[in-house]
């Protein structure tokens, strides 16, 4: 099956400027959310899915656009990053090919496959941003070893992280973050930074098999690019300051109310 027979038609006529500003104000939040604490496509996908797009369409589109706003809150982090290299390196495998196996789920399978999975996906998603911290400190408080690398488990789990980050994607970061803090022992911020590096190879796999293989819509992409790159610096300003369980909470509920939508 050719891929534009499994991803559907990007065909929705030009955008007004009403969605093209809708479209480029979720990107600004989704960059910023993703740059503070993950799940920033809780707000970008259902954005494109309530303007009319197919899921997977909407999906790779929203993979290519976001790219620009990971590696901007990355290099927003960069002062955080100083000393990681050593992680970077072992666990930018882990991410890299985890990316590559999950954007090539998405183009092998199905797009009914897809579409049927996006709600309970989305719902998995919420519970992880409601119960991230609560999740962490209980692994984190068991008795095991904080390694300056993570070991062999984290290697693991950033795989099958990136497995689902390529695939899917949304609170991937929260997943990210939750991993770090249980098998590092180092200040939340610098892991942050690393999680960002780290959910910006990812995407960036995924999107680079996307725009070979998959049909992009280059006008949402690049709307949700030049949102999510002001949103990454100023999720880089604001990742110290804001409280995360107001962002946690919104993105719980918008995340709900369209899992439930898409169910029914």
């Amino acid at each position: 099956m050719a891929a534009t027979e499994r991803t559907g038609s990007t065909t929705l006529g030009p955008l007004s400027p009403l969605a093209a500003l809708a479209i480029i104000g979720a990107g600004l939040a989704a960059g910023t959310i993703n740059t503070i604490v993950g799940s920033g496509s809780l707000i970008t996908f259902p954005t494109l899915l309530a303007l009319g797009y197919a899921p997977v369409v909407a999906n790779v589109s929203n993979t290519v656009g976001l790219v620009t706003g990971s590696i901007s809150g990355a290099i927003g982090y960069r002062r955080e990053l100083e000393g990681q290299a050593p992680r970077i390196r072992v666990l930018s495998v882990a991410s890299l090919a985890g990316g590559l196996a999950g954007g090539l789920l998405l183009l092998a399978l199905p797009a009914s496959v897809f579409e049927n999975l996006v709600p309970v996906l989305i719902l998995v998603a919420c519970v992880l941003v409601a119960f991230q911290p609560r999740l962490a400190a209980r692994l984190a408080a068991g008795d095991r070893p904080a390694r300056p690398r993570g070991g062999p488990w984290l290697f693991v789990a950033v795989f099958g992280t990136g497995v689902y980050g390529g695939y899917f994607g949304a609170a991937q970061g929260v997943i990210l973050i939750a991993l770090l803090g249980i098998f590092i022992d180092d200040g939340l911020q610098r892991l942050n930074g690393l999680k960002n590096v780290l959910a910006a190879l990812v995407n960036g796999i995924a999107a680079v098999l996307f725009i070979v293989f998959a049909d992009v819509d280059w006008a949402v992409a690049g709307l949700l690019a030049a949102g999510a790159i002001c949103g990454g610096q100023l999720g880089a300003r604001l990742g110290r300051r804001i409280p995360a369980g107001w962002l946690r909470a919104v993105i719980v509920v918008v995340g709900v109310v369209v899992s439930v939508r898409l169910l029914l």
